[in-house]
């Protein structure tokens, strides 16, 4: 028992992953916060498109982080690809429709397909030393915040 999305489609996509800079941390977490990749740009990942259930399309966060970049996060969720519906018009049928394809995932396409990100710098310079002070330019303090400074000679 097949159907259009089930014989032309996949369970899994693969999803191209890259960044400037590069060699970014990629986080993969899915729909019930498990982490399911974590790697390097450039790179690419299998992502399974359902999660087993009946029209259960499985979405996901992918986080690029790296130290003194702003982190970037990109839902990537399922949609219903064409074969599923047209295909299924004209050769699946309901079996397709309503049986075949919405089990086995096929039936999906993971969007967006591939990452280009750009990660930004972040506006904070300074860093964190071992007994929790931190040093920052003093154009990165707030105003309303300057007041708070203690000199130091």
């Amino acid at each position: 028992m097949s159907s259009c999305a089930t014989i032309v489609g996949d369970k899994t996509q693969l999803i191209g992953v890259k960044s400037a800079p590069d060699n970014v941390v990629v986080s993969v977490v899915d729909e019930k916060g498990s982490e399911v990749f974590k790697g390097n740009t450039p790179t690419s990942v299998t992502l399974q498109k359902a999660d087993g259930s009946y029209f259960g399309g499985k979405t996901y966060n992918l986080t690029l982080s790296k130290d003194g970049y702003k982190p970037v996060t990109i839902l990537l969720d399922t949609k219903v690809n064409g074969w599923y519906i047209g295909g299924n018009l004209v050769f699946g049928g309901l079996i397709g429709w309503l049986i075949v394809d919405p089990f086995t995932g096929a039936m999906y396409t993971i969007k967006p397909e591939s990452i280009d990100a750009q990660l930004k710098k972040n506006d904070v310079t300074g860093s964190w030393s071992e007994n929790g002070l931190h040093i920052v330019l003093l154009e990165a303090v707030p105003s309303p915040m300057r007041s708070n400074l203690i000199h130091l000679n």
